[in-house]
């Protein structure tokens, strides 16, 4: 399903984010999530793509078997990094083949594989001339011009600290063409809706997303602050998930309220859509869900 079609039929959508397996095992394992979280009826799922492309194909095969196997509407995140125009086109064209027509358009960062890699040999040295590009392509067989997302960050974007000129960027994005954001993850709601709030003052009137990420255990929040770059933990979480010690269990509670709790305001405040980073996991956001009666 197209996802304009899909803003068109809810007032506020769930959805759900995973990434590719690494073995066939893994493939496996992910697919059994997967079948967990259908009986929630998500609007849709995504699935991440690796910094220069580095999972190109297991993004691909996931995607494509998730809508073939399961019927669900897959959105297939797509980077402007470490890309020709010819690798781009043929990713596109391959998408469109398989009845794949919503891509979540990033700029990405390069692979740490890539010492030496300068932006300007790729092709799109931003997210806002991928998106121009993906509007362009209304002429590929079996698809009636791609459904396009952007990435949005309540917090700032990490890389660029002057706020009135991330909001530029972000128009760009919107305004090139994509249907709409979603927010990287975040844990104090006042955040998303400034951020919120910006965008109206900027012009932007797409749908708004809020990215949201149930801590589980204390090694992932630790792995998270390092890999979302700008992310910040307010500290009553931090001071509440210290009194857990090394109790997993017990962090896994309170991060796991503390989720709910921020999906419960959001729903009071009309949020648009609530996207959960699942990190391949079921148990956490069915939690949610069952506490909210979703």
């Amino acid at each position: 399903m197209h996802i304009r079609d899909i803003f068109a039929e809810h007032k506020t959508t769930f959805s759900f984010e995973f990434f590719p397996p690494r073995t066939d095992q893994a493939a496996d394992d992910l697919f059994g999530v997967i079948e967990n979280l259908k009986r929630l009826n998500p609007s849709f799922v995504s699935v991440t793509y690796g910094a220069g492309g580095s999972t190109r194909r297991r993004t691909h095969d996931l995607v494509v078997r998730i809508q073939r196997e399961t019927g669900l509407t897959a959105v297939s995140h797509l980077t402007c990094v470490c890309h020709t125009l010819e690798e781009i086109e043929e990713i596109v064209d391959r998408y469109a083949e398989s009845g794949v027509e919503n891509i979540l358009a990033l700029g990405g960062d390069p692979p740490k594989t890539a010492i030496g890699h300068h932006r300007e040999q790729d092709a799109f040295q931003h997210a806002a001339e991928l998106v121009r590009f993906l509007r362009s392509r209304t002429n590929v067989p079996g698809v009636r011009g791609f459904g396009i997302g952007v990435a949005g960050f309540p917090e700032g974007h990490p890389a660029t600290p002057n706020r009135l000129v991330e909001m530029e960027h972000l128009k760009s994005k919107v305004d090139a063409g994509a249907d709409y954001i979603c927010t990287q993850l975040f844990f104090d709601n006042h955040d998303f809706h400034d951020f919120r709030e910006r965008c109206e003052h900027a012009g932007i009137r797409v749908p708004i997303l809020a990215g949201i990420m149930p801590i589980t255990h204390r090694a992932g929040m630790l792995r998270m602050a390092e890999l979302a770059a700008g992310v910040r933990i307010p500290a009553r979480l931090l001071r509440a998930i210290d009194r857990c010690g090394e109790n997993d269990e017990a962090v896994a509670k309170v991060g796991v309220h503390w989720a709910t709790e921020q999906c419960r305001e959001l729903l009071d405040h009309q949020v648009s859509g609530i996207h959960f980073y699942t990190l391949n996991k079921s148990d956490a956001t069915r939690h949610i869900y069952e506490t909210l009666s979703l």
